[in-house]
């Protein structure tokens, strides 16, 4: 009994943080509370209390944006990458401001973790050496206050930015990249506004 009331213990104290309860945006059964795109909605699906995207024979990318717009919060993703040369990502408050998951289509090399901003491209470089675990589960927390966004790679803190460009509020994203072929799974997407 007591190992039982240890872990929930443990779990209860894993969703909070700073004060605030994350949590689940993406409930493990379908995608209510999410704007899916059209016409190529097969490239999101749950299955399995996941979420899996996957690039369509088109490949011509996507994005998945929640209904909702938040200010300031925190989003904490549980992923894995699964096939191919995976480039997705988080994006915060609309498409400027993206925190990388991946290959970079750009630069050819991981920088899962990073800011990617049009006309800016990577501004910022994670140090994300010996965190990330290739081909398991991650969990990637962003905080965005204002204009500076944090960013935790399981656990560990790896890298801050200041954007000038961010807009105050908008929608969460999670990004299928054009052009690749690849597959990847979210099983958590936690969120809390601050």
């Amino acid at each position: 009994m007591k190992k039982v009331i240890l872990c929930f213990l443990i779990l209860g104290f894993s969703v909070v943080v700073s004060g605030q309860k994350l949590k689940k945006i993406f409930n493990g059964k379908n995608l209510s509370g999410w704007v899916v795109p059209q016409p190529n909605n097969d490239n999101w699906t749950v299955k399995d209390k996941m979420l899996l995207v996957k690039s369509s024979d088109d490949r011509k990318g996507s994005i998945l944006w929640t209904e909702k717009t938040y200010k300031d919060f925190i989003v904490e993703v549980e992923y894995k990458d699964l096939s191919g040369v995976v480039d997705s990502g988080v994006f915060l408050r609309g498409e400027n401001d993206q925190i990388q998951i991946g290959i970079s289509g750009s630069l050819k090399r991981d920088l899962t973790a990073s800011p990617y901003i049009p006309g800016l491209r990577y501004p910022s470089e994670a140090k994300t050496d010996g965190i990330l675990k290739v081909g398991d589960w991650n969990t990637l927390k962003i905080k965005v206050v204002d204009k500076t966004y944090t960013v935790w790679l399981n656990g560990q803190e790896v890298m801050t930015y200041v954007s000038e460009k961010i807009p105050s509020s908008g929608p969460v994203g999670i990004q299928l990249h054009p052009g690749n072929n690849m597959s990847i799974q979210y099983r958590k997407i936690l969120l809390a506004e601050i």
